[in-house]
């Protein structure tokens, strides 16, 4: 029982690569100022079902929903290349939902520079 969890990473690794380089030459993108990144693959125990957590960078809402619809209008032609090129028994089904990890980090960090930075300028005003 051991050996499953090793053989699930290696399988959500395969389909994150392939999901990436797939996502780079399908266009999947609704702009060229808008970069789609692919987070974390989670591949359920019978290898039935995979659930792709994508990253949206350059985008507002509307370009992170197209990026979704568009990926789920792609998901047959998806799983179609994945069957072709990783040779599985069975093609996990694919689901899509985005990643917002980054962006909520990113922004903590905005506020954590932002109060560095308010401090600062209090420290100026107490020294004068």
């Amino acid at each position: 029982m051991g050996a499953a969890p090793d053989r699930l990473t290696r399988v959500n690794e395969l389909i994150k690569r392939e999901v990436s380089d797939l996502i780079y030459r399908n266009s999947i993108s609704p702009s060229a100022s808008v970069l789609v990144s692919v987070t974390e693959v989670r591949t359920s125990v019978d290898l039935r079902n995979a659930t792709v957590s994508v990253s949206v960078f350059g985008g507002d809402n509307i370009a992170r929903r197209m990026v979704l619809e568009n990926l789920n209008a792609a998901r047959r032609d998806f799983q179609s290349a994945m069957a072709k090129t990783l040779g599985f028994k069975h093609t996990p089904v694919l689901m899509f939902r985005i990643d917002n990890r980054v962006a909520a980090g990113d922004r903590v960090l905005e506020l954590l520079a932002e109060m560095e930075h308010d401090s600062d300028n209090q420290d100026a005003g107490d020294e004068q």
